[in-house]
């Protein structure tokens, strides 16, 4: 293996060329089922003899407590909410991510900077300004975002939490004053951002409004073409 890249320059002190492992990405909103899927991968990729490591957003032990309470105030400015978010990325990018790539595991990662440039450029951010924050991240091997429609995640999400999320339905935004309507409309934002972000940065959509089953086929398909390509070998038949 030859090692990783990443979108800019690489963080001082790390030598992407000595990253051996796979970095796998799952994008998509909340209720889109990434949770489902990722912990269906773990137990396939550990089943063909992996070792998975796995993050997400708003995990660090730095500030991922922290975002959760200053996102209860409902009161954080974008640019605010922008760099909190990337010093949680940069914290587990360090800490979790490198040494996992260095000792040879497959990272999974719930979420990666894709959303959290679709957000930024949602509330007003300017995209070079945005990019450039995250110009130091590892590319990963393979991205795939979980595409389901703005109704579907607004049904999901209520069958589940019997509520709508402040943040995932966009009222800071200000684009309705009813909660239904403000998340259909900014999750209908987010897909485009993310539609430009795939062309943009080549990862690949996958359509989330199948059954569970259909959506783990593609993604296993996907990372399996990546896997076999890399000659990386399962020590346990899939």
């Amino acid at each position: 293996m030859s090692g990783k890249q990443c979108y800019g320059s690489p963080p001082p002190g790390i030598d992407t060329g000595r990253l051996a492992g796979m970095l796998f990405v799952v994008e998509g909103a909340d209720s889109s089922g990434r949770s489902t899927q990722i912990d269906l991968l773990t137990q396939w990729l550990q089943q063909r003899g992996s070792a998975v490591v796995r993050t997400g957003l708003t995990r660090s032990t730095l500030v991922g407590a922290a975002i959760g309470r200053a996102k209860d105030g409902n009161v954080l400015s974008p640019r605010t909410m922008s760099l909190f978010y990337a010093t949680d990325f940069y914290d587990q990018m360090e800490n979790v991510i490198v040494p996992a790539l260095r000792a040879g595991s497959v990272v999974l990662a719930d979420r990666y900077i894709f959303t959290l440039l679709a957000r930024d450029i949602v509330r007003g951010a300017e995209p070079g300004w945005t990019e450039s924050v995250y110009s130091m991240a590892i590319v990963p091997d393979a991205v795939f975002f979980l595409a389901a429609s703005p109704q579907m995640l607004a049904e999901r999400t209520l069958s589940t939490y019997h509520r709508l999320d402040y943040w995932e339905s966009g009222m800071d935004l200000g684009i309705s004053r009813d909660w239904f309507d403000s998340f259909v409309r900014y999750q209908a934002r987010l897909y485009r951002e993310f539609t430009a972000l795939a062309k943009r940065f080549g990862f690949r959509t996958i359509n989330a409004n199948r059954s569970i089953r259909s959506v783990q086929e593609d993604l296993r398909a996907g990372i399996s073409a990546v896997l076999d390509g890399a000659g990386v070998r399962s020590e346990v038949a899939s």
